[in-house]
């Protein structure tokens, strides 16, 4: 757990939340954001009072907030504490995230402001406030199809940066990283554990692997 997190007993009932397809923030996972539209200027704005929490969860059809304002969430996301803020001259925000827990959206409240706000449960996440290192991952098992991943989409990689990290941060990183489906997001975000996490994303990238396989072979 992050020293400057706040504790589980002080996570708040309500968070503002912003709907983004496609996008994974996970506990102990840091993910940059270029905020430029009206409604989350003013969210980020209100957000840099403590304790800093956005909540961030995946519209439940893959539609953009450009093609519908309020599209229907997911009932599971994962609040991130700011914890790097600058204001551009052009009047965006750039800002990271770092992911502290995930929570279960308990009802959507009215707008009182331009965005979103959610009651929400961390009941069933008390785990994600603590190192979830843990055994079983098999990551000489992951090398292979995220090479083969990697490779098929032009993703360049440092892999002595990769094979530096530990268990816990190479399935958040990898899992946040690769430009997988938004259920395929959505299943890694709700894993119960991250081990569990961990085998779900090698079954992902074989699951890739072999619908490459097919493509070639269509092609050829």
């Amino acid at each position: 757990m992050n020293p400057f997190d706040p504790s589980f007993e002080d996570l708040p009932g309500v968070l503002p939340v912003f709907p983004l397809t496609g996008v994974l923030l996970l506990p102990g996972g840091r993910l940059p954001l270029n905020i430029f539209e009206p409604r989350y200027l003013e969210m980020i704005r209100d957000g840099l009072a403590p304790p800093r929490l956005i909540g961030m969860v995946q519209p439940a059809e893959a539609q953009s907030e450009a093609e519908q304002n309020d599209p229907a969430l997911y009932g599971t996301g994962c609040a991130g504490r700011i914890t790097q803020f600058e204001e551009t001259g052009d009047g965006r925000f750039i800002l990271t995230l770092r992911g502290v827990c995930r929570f279960d959206i308990v009802e959507e409240l009215e707008q009182d402001q331009l965005y979103r706000r959610c009651a929400v449960s961390w009941s069933r996440y008390v785990q994600d406030m603590v190192d979830q290192a843990g055994g079983g991952f098999d990551r000489e098992r992951l090398q292979t199809p995220l090479r083969r991943y990697f490779e098929r989409r032009d993703i360049n990689a440092n892999w002595d940066a990769i094979e530096k990290l530990d268990d816990d941060r190479l399935i958040t990183t990898i899992a946040m990283i690769c430009p997988f489906a938004a259920s395929e997001k959505q299943a890694l975000l709700e894993a119960p554990s991250q081990t569990q996490r961990g085998e779900l994303l090698i079954a992902i990238l074989e699951m890739a692997s072999m619908g490459d396989d097919d493509d070639e072979a269509t092609r050829q």
